[in-house]
């Protein structure tokens, strides 16, 4: 299946390879120095402003949704995906309700009969719960409360620029490990830092220097503000600096969320093997909550442009790889998708 624009053609149409090198190779990676894209023009052989210019055209046509930095809500605030069981005569109304939420930056109608699934973040777990509880209240609807316990892989980054049916189809090797996730830690973040990433969550400036422009943003010399970028990527609360890309623009449309039944005592071995497959864009761990019906302890996604190729990778995945209960969450329709908001959360 070849990805379409909404107006039928091609969305590749008229990009050339340096429009897919910064595509496909700086989804992370940006350099961090006060000139960027002169850094990227010479890795590119092109001239800075052509490509800076690049990356402005490929934002303005959709396919970067923006430039910058790709924030981590679960270590720098309190973070937790939850689901509600929405009546069909009231979907609407409780989707509004949830939505309201400036803490709810993502969610989306699942087949399923929780079919309402949402990310709330905020600046501490009695504050995140909280919103849960009046989640429950003004909906009328049971809160699942499923915070992630353990990350195997977490990454929407892979190549788009190809004909492939699913994500990852053309990556050879994955980086995995298991990582805890606590629900109570919290960044320990400088003055600085707070300011830097208020100023960034939106993304960069699309200018030949960025990070000066970020730096007088947030009254700070360059220097500083270069050296806390590096600083809270190698903590863990920039997960990567480069072009995000518009997945469903570039045809990847298609995504499923498969939840898994394994055995406690196999969770970290699995968790860390089905993570390593290049089919596998997300994988983690969430608890069980049996008192709600709630079995699933395993969460993966597969992000593909064709769901008939999505469900056959999902028959592989159970075939050869988690022989045990378990249950496909299509989404259905997008609700809400927004960036984490962070003002709450770092002050």
């Amino acid at each position: 299946m070849s990805p379409s624009r909404a107006d039928g053609g091609d969305w590749r149409a008229g990009l050339d390879d340096v429009d897919a090198a910064l595509i496909d190779d700086y989804q992370s990676g940006f350099p961090v120095v006060e000139r960027p894209f002169r850094r990227l023009g010479a890795a590119l052989g092109v001239e800075e402003s052509t490509a800076l210019r690049r990356v402005r055209e490929l934002r303005d046509r959709g396919v970067f949704r923006r430039f910058g930095a790709v924030l981590n809500p679960p270590v720098i605030g309190a973070s937790t995906l939850a689901a509600v069981q929405a009546p069909a005569d009231r979907f609407e109304a409780v989707a509004e309700t949830i939505n309201g939420y400036r803490q709810v930056n993502h969610n989306y109608r699942r087949d399923h009969e929780w079919n309402t699934w949402f990310v709330v973040t905020a600046g501490s777990l009695s504050k995140r719960d909280a919103i849960l509880t009046e989640i429950e209240t003004e909906t009328g609807c049971e809160v699942l409360n499923l915070p992630m316990l353990t990350d195997f892989y977490i990454d929407l980054e892979f190549p788009v620029v190809n004909a492939d049916s699913f994500a990852r189809e053309s990556v050879a090797e994955t980086s995995v490990s298991a990582t805890r996730i606590s629900e109570t830690a919290a960044a320990n973040l400088s003055a600085l830092d707070r300011r830097l990433l208020l100023e960034i969550q939106d993304g960069f400036p699309l200018s030949a220097t960025p990070y000066r422009d970020v730096a007088d943003a947030v009254d700070a010399p360059v220097e500083e503000v270069l050296a806390a970028v590096e600083s809270l990527r190698a903590d863990g609360c920039i997960k990567r600096i480069g072009c995000v890309v518009n997945h469903l623009v570039t045809g990847f449309d298609a995504n499923c969320m498969v939840v898994w039944d394994v055995p406690d005592e196999e969770l970290d071995d699995r968790g860390e093997a089905v993570g390593q497959l290049p089919y596998v864009t997300l994988c983690y761990h969430r608890p069980r909550r049996p008192e709600q019906g709630w079995t699933y302890n395993l969460f993966t996604m597969i992000h593909g442009r064709d769901p008939e190729a999505v469900d056959e990778k999902i028959d592989e995945l159970a075939a050869d790889h988690l022989s045990v209960d378990h249950e496909r969450l299509y989404s259905t329709e997008t609700l809400k998708q927004t960036g984490a908001r962070y003002e709450d959360i770092v002050e």
